[in-house]
């Protein structure tokens, strides 16, 4: 195993030749595809990681300066790729990850059949003529609390990104997940996303994006699909399932894997 491998706890499981890679978003890491994972092994080699920051990635590796912006965890992906040998793959991006994706899609579109994108937004502060779904009180408040009392933060930020209630087994994975981030870690991470704005790119993301969307996401208004579907520079199609939260995969995989497996085993005449 690489140096790249190691440091992100990369898997690479299933039988197929075609490749598919999973990405996971904020607060989680890879076991957040636990649902997902078992339909992919018969017919493609799957590869898991774990992007820098995430619990079981090792704190010492993050560099706080390097993923002060989302372009270090695109060079990140880029590097797993890379060090793999991997020349074409199906992105499956959770959130954050799926923009992290099409970063990289910019400079290397060769390496991405295409990119379903769950949960995806490329800004979360509202603007002028744009509805990401937060007000910049809204952050503030978010980035104070995770500073005043991480634990505290967590259990009241879980189930309203989830869409349930504490005693859900969706809420209290993510809730486990969230708690093995270091908190000045999450802060930073946290921060990094909720204040990035790659609006001005997306015209330049010219791979196949499928767009997957929950009818109800605290984090993601369905705005921001069809805002994406608009904005990106190639092919791309929008599919707005009836579930609730920002971590669908986990709290109603009856309904989202299908789908996911929908949008990856086919192109775009869906």
């Amino acid at each position: 195993m690489g140096i790249v491998e190691d440091a992100h706890n990369v898997r690479v499981v299933g039988k197929g030749k075609r490749i598919i890679v999973l990405a996971h978003g904020f607060g989680t890491d890879q076991s957040v595809w636990k649902h997902l994972l078992p339909h992919l092994l018969e017919d493609y080699s799957v590869v898991l990681f774990d992007n820098m920051g995430a619990g079981p990635t090792n704190p010492d590796y993050f560099d706080f300066e390097r993923y002060a912006t989302l372009e270090g965890y695109a060079l990140d992906l880029l590097a797993i790729l890379h060090e793999l040998g991997i020349q074409s793959c199906i992105l499956v991006g959770h959130s954050v990850s799926a923009i992290i994706a099409a970063i990289a899609s910019i400079s290397r579109p060769d390496l991405f059949e295409k990119i379903v994108m769950l949960s995806a937004s490329p800004r979360y502060l509202n603007d002028s003529d744009y509805f990401g779904g937060f007000e910049q009180e809204d952050l503030e408040q978010l980035f104070d609390a995770i500073k005043a009392n991480y634990r505290a933060w967590v259990s009241g930020f879980a189930p309203l990104a989830v869409g349930g209630d504490m005693d859900s087994v969706a809420v209290q994975e993510f809730s486990r997940t969230l708690f093995n981030m270091r908190p000045d870690i999450a802060l930073l991470v946290a921060q990094t996303i909720f204040l990035s704005d790659l609006r001005s790119i997306l015209n330049l993301v010219t791979v196949p994006c499928h767009i997957i969307q929950s009818s109800k996401d605290l984090a993601v208004p369905v705005a921001v699909s069809e805002y994406l579907h608009r904005n990106l520079g190639g092919e791309s199609i929008v599919e707005v399932m009836p579930t609730e939260g920002h971590l669908p995969q986990l709290s109603s995989p009856e309904v989202v894997i299908p789908v996911l497996l929908k949008h990856i085993r086919y192109d775009m005449a869906i």
